[in-house]
């Protein structure tokens, strides 16, 4: 068991690191074709596709990584008014949905991936179905976060701030 662990905690961090190199492509790529553009009046013909390619590439794995932590949206109105039970099947059917989402994400991405890999990305002649391949590997990943929160497993990695987006700030000063 400790060595299935230790796997998945590789796959984990494998899976977040790139996320953050997507991330460092788009913001270094950016970079340089701004710079180009504004000092030498050139930009490299590959650029504006690497900078779509990472930031899908990031932006999926972000929802897979969102679903990790738990940071997805919430209105608490109601629930703050209900009883933990309720609130406990409040949040299986919020895991059993985010199952469901992942599922959707494998089946149709995958789906989606296949019929585009006969088309090439015009600038860098990469197969198109490399933008649409993070849909059903993230779609995994969320599937996977969603199955362990089901059995009651924590996978939050990273802690944040005790102050929420919007929240009550009585009593955190």
């Amino acid at each position: 068991m400790e060595c299935l662990k230790r796997f998945a905690l590789k796959i984990d961090t494998l899976f977040e690191n790139c996320a953050i190199f997507a991330l460092l492509g788009v913001i270094i790529v950016m970079a340089v074709q701004v710079f180009t553009r504004k000092v030498f009046n050139f930009v490299f013909f590959w650029s504006e596709e690497a900078i779509l390619l990472c930031l899908v590439w990031f932006a999926f794995m972000g929802i897979a990584i969102g679903f990790r932590e738990g940071v997805h949206m919430g209105v608490e109105a109601l629930t703050d008014r209900m009883s933990p039970k309720v609130n406990f099947w409040i949040d299986k059917w919020i895991e059993l949905m985010g199952l469901l989402y992942g599922l959707y994400f494998v089946i149709y991405g995958w789906e989606f991936t296949v019929l585009m890999f006969d088309s090439t990305l015009p600038a860098t002649k990469l197969p198109n179905s490399i933008v649409y391949l993070v849909m059903p590997v993230s779609g995994l990943m969320v599937c996977a976060y969603s199955l362990l929160h089901l059995a009651g497993i924590d996978t939050k990695r990273h802690t944040g701030s005790d102050l929420e987006i919007g929240g009550d700030m009585e009593g955190k000063e």
